[in-house]
């Protein structure tokens, strides 16, 4: 199944994306009228607001990917003939939960929210380098699928990730920090 297949079959039958997009920010007001304001922080509630972001976030920021390629570089791609469910739903579902869970938690106190701007940069770099390749046409020379070019996303995308969590990490072996001697002097150990 390609991506176009999967457009085209939701927008003959919406019903399942449309309750899921409406249920995240739903469930997370219900969540907010449900808990009381110090139990929101605590062990189970503070991971379902961490699992309602994501699934907010991580569909909002692909459409919106989606968005800009169609209309960047489709030929002929126009706001007017996207569909509304697959383009533009996520996109008002992850305003819509942020919104909602912002008015309940301060998002710097959910769990890996801090996470989600690293996630659009990989999500943004793997996206130039498959954008890369396809115009580059290496992708038909290779004579590649559907399915081969998401695993080929996939790796990129991995790749990313662990390139740069290597890339901002230090090692930290090569210093140390100073250590007091018995009198209290600062004796230098680098």
């Amino acid at each position: 199944m390609t991506l176009q297949e999967l457009f085209e079959s939701n927008a003959v039958s919406p019903t399942a994306i449309l309750i899921f997009f409406i249920l995240v920010p739903l469930t997370a007001f219900v969540l907010g009228a449900l808990t009381e304001e110090e139990e929101r922080y605590d062990s189970p509630w503070c991971y379902v607001y961490s699992a309602l972001v994501y699934l907010a976030c991580v569909p909002g920021m692909l459409a919106f990917i989606m968005v800009v390629y169609t209309l960047l570089f489709v030929r002929g791609g126009s706001l007017v003939d996207l569909n509304v469910m697959t383009y533009f739903l996520p996109i008002i579902s992850m305003v819509a939960s942020i919104f909602v869970i912002r008015q309940d938690v301060d998002l710097d106190g959910i769990p890996g929210f801090n996470k989600i701007p690293g996630l659009l940069t990989m999500v943004l770099m793997t996206f130039l380098v498959i954008l890369l390749i396809q115009k580059t046409r290496i992708w038909y020379v290779i004579r590649g699928s559907g399915l081969q070019l998401l695993f080929l996303f996939t790796a990129i995308f991995l790749l990313f990730r662990w390139g740069l969590g290597r890339f901002f990490s230090g090692s930290g072996s090569s210093v140390r920090r100073p250590s007091t001697s018995k009198k209290g002097e600062k004796t230098e150990l680098w």
